[in-house]
């Protein structure tokens, strides 16, 4: 229209702006570790189990066959999983505990997108997958690492031997006193969960280094290397079902405790990273 002579230009009257897309953040798949030496007897349940598990969730199972005398690996490609992705990665001789959990979390990072994690667990069918769920979901609400833990409220141990439940105890006691990580109840569970982008991180910098614990003491370990990181740690109660278990334990209850010890002493000796990992 002209007013005066002039000529004016109209806008429509603007209505309310659409909404923002928000993406909502992605959980990725779950990339299992189980280390197993020996487990021919317990690994087809447990594959089973994991299976179940993946009707709901992306889920890749990585057998570490370490050494074993049994078939441990063969069970593999006669078991009924289900479509569950099922891969071995095999050791010639056995190497022990810590070597089988860095073999398989090198495997499971080579093949992993970053909105992936990671799980470890055990071989022998003491631990629940139906957890697996519950530790991807703590990732996803930030967490780094997710430690099924037997000592918060819900979680038990119960079933284990004496001589097992009194040593994960003290161990706990003496690391989280000594170390003053006191998000920690569990030091020395071997289920849990890890973001893919902190394990990268460590790898980066210790490389071949981030396990050097053959035993049990491993856990403990990758524990203390990745408090470095400055960790998001969190735990969710874990109902350990040693009464599942098949076969004979291969805790060694003196040269554990020793690991311990050594591990934490060379840990108060060792200079933390130079630099911010």
């Amino acid at each position: 229209m002209s007013v005066a002579g002039r000529e004016v230009h109209t806008s429509p009257t603007p209505g309310p702006r659409p909404a923002a897309t928000v993406t909502a953040p992605v959980r990725g798949r779950a990339h299992v570790v189980l280390p197993a030496y020996n487990e021919a007897v317990s690994l087809p349940s447990l594959l089973r189990r994991i299976a179940e598990v993946g009707r709901t969730e992306r889920v890749t199972a990585w057998v570490v066959d370490d050494g074993s005398s049994d078939g441990t690996g063969d069970v593999v490609d006669v078991a009924d999983v289900a479509g569950l992705d099922v891969r071995v990665v095999r050791h010639q001789v056995n190497l022990g505990l810590g070597q089988a959990v860095q073999t398989g979390l090198k495997a499971a990072l080579n093949d992993a997108d970053e909105d992936d994690f990671i799980v470890v667990m055990d071989a022998d069918d003491t631990h629940d997958p139906a957890l697996i769920t519950k530790l991807g979901n703590e990732i996803l609400a930030g967490s780094d690492v997710v430690i099924c833990s037997r000592f918060v409220d819900g979680g038990d141990d119960k079933t284990a031997p004496p001589f097992r439940r009194m040593l994960s105890r003290g161990a706990a006691v003496l690391f989280r006193r000594v170390l003053g990580l006191v998000e920690v109840h569990d030091f020395t569970s071997g289920f849990r969960a890890y973001r893919v982008s902190l394990l990268t991180r460590a790898c980066t910098h210790w490389g071949e280094r981030l396990v050097e614990e053959r035993g049990f003491a491993c856990m403990v370990e990758l524990l203390l290397k990745l408090r470095h990181c400055h960790p998001v740690i969190t735990e969710v109660p874990l109902e350990l079902r040693y009464d599942r278990k098949q076969g004979p334990s291969k805790l060694k209850l003196r040269h554990t405790i020793v690991q311990y010890v050594r591990l934490l002493a060379r840990d108060r000796l060792t200079p933390a990273p130079y630099r911010e990992l």
